[in-house]
């Protein structure tokens, strides 16, 4: 029978920041204790187990994406912007990602690794012989705003900025239990109206131009192109899923492989274990770790119904540690066999970018690799970043030999 948070002592707030910086005991609690736990102040049911999450991402019709996927967005009743495909249901979702998927193709992904790597290059060069840099200031907050800046056609001198406003929209500060959904289509339009409109009469070999011009047909059989407002939203999504994550990944990645330098010295001598390195990190580690859903039907877990119109947050970050699934789900193991974990999601939400940020992940580990084989965390410098919905580092320096 699972238990509330005042008969258990247990007590799971994602926007408590004491919390956030290591969660992991108390899901490790949740799961053995209370594999369906109910937060009495924000009214939340969530679940913890791998099985439970899983079975749950899959069943789109019961756990609803369309009134948001985060769970200040549902305790805001937050309008979501048209073309938010995290958080819509079918039919207008299939639509919607089906053209997503034919202008964000994994071979365009691929094709894109020769210029991450030489811009790995360019950043870590000059910090040979330096004895220390940042995981995130130096590689993993650049990187990724790069990459999907230059798949986007976003000018080059103007993605800092954008890097940054995304941050500080997410940021969550101590005590603040504010909504930081509430100004996501605003922060868009600011940012990306204007490119948007000079990509329209200057058109080119990016995704923004595909997204102004591919043909769909969407939820109601209509053949049309995109509102400049999907458009807008498609943009502003990419630019945030693929800048956010990654770098939560690449953080994650310097730190674990500091506190594990026989699996770092592992991976620097064996180099075909970086894509099983970069998927142990995600599973260790996940960068967005809290999935939230609305419920549509009564539904019974562990003996307790969840009754229609809950708020059910699945705990993906911890269930990728439960032991049911992966034995000693708290060993960091670069050569655990993984056929598949949950931080990129699963069903008909499983990340469209999953293809891009294991590429960067592991083009970023490499050419680290190739410099900096050695490492440990300046713990007086690292500055853990906090936010409801993505988990990782603000600062990550690292002292080199």
């Amino acid at each position: 029978m699972s238990a509330t948070s005042s008969d258990n002592g247990i007590y799971y707030d994602p926007f408590d920041i004491d919390i956030d910086v290591d969660p992991h005991p108390i899901w490790r609690r949740m799961r053995e204790d209370a594999p369906l736990w109910f937060n009495e102040k924000f009214r939340f049911f969530a679940l913890s187990r791998f099985g439970d999450v899983e079975r749950a991402l899959v069943d789109w019709d019961t756990y609803r994406s369309g009134r948001g996927s985060t769970l200040e967005a549902l305790m805001a009743e937050a309008e979501i912007p048209p073309g938010m495909i995290l958080m819509e249901d079918p039919p207008v979702h299939d639509a919607h990602r089906s053209l997503l998927s034919r202008v964000f193709t994994p071979k365009r992904m691929a094709a894109i690794e020769p210029k991450i790597r030489a811009f790995c290059a360019r950043t870590l060069d000059p910090l040979e012989g330096s004895g220390r840099f940042d995981f995130i200031g130096d590689l993993g907050a650049v990187m990724p705003m790069r990459t999907i800046g230059m798949l986007l056609g976003i000018p080059e001198q103007d993605q800092e900025a954008i890097r940054d406003r995304i941050d500080q929209g997410m940021r969550m500060e101590e005590g603040d239990e504010s909504v930081p959904m509430a100004d996501y289509a605003t922060a868009g339009s600011e940012l990306f109206t204007d490119y948007i409109e000079w990509r329209a009469n200057n058109p080119s070999d990016d995704l923004m131009t595909d997204l102004l011009t591919a043909e769909f047909e969407d939820e109601a059989g209509v053949r049309r192109t995109l509102t400049r407002q999907e458009v807008l939203t498609y943009v502003w999504l990419l630019a945030g899923a693929g800048n956010e994550t990654t770098t939560r990944l690449i953080g994650w990645a310097g730190k674990l492989l500091a506190e594990h330098p026989d699996q770092r010295r592992l991976v620097a001598q064996d180099r075909s274990l970086l894509p099983k390195t970069i998927e142990e990190v995600l599973r260790y580690e996940a960068p967005s770790p809290v999935q939230a859903r609305w419920v549509t039907k009564n539904v019974e877990h562990h003996g307790q119904m969840v009754p229609e119109g809950s708020i059910m947050l699945l705990l993906n970050g911890s269930a990728n540690r439960d032991d049911r699934k992966f034995p000693d789900g708290d060993l960091f193991d670069v050569q655990r066999r993984i056929d598949h974990h949950l931080s990129f999601g699963y069903g008909i939400h499983f990340c469209l970018g999953a293809a891009l940020a294991r590429i960067e992940g592991r083009v970023a580990l490499d050419e680290v690799l190739d410099r900096f084989p050695d490492w440990e965390v300046d713990w007086d410098g690292a500055v853990q970043a906090h936010t409801p919905t993505v988990r990782g580092w603000e600062k990550l320096p690292v002292v080199t030999r």
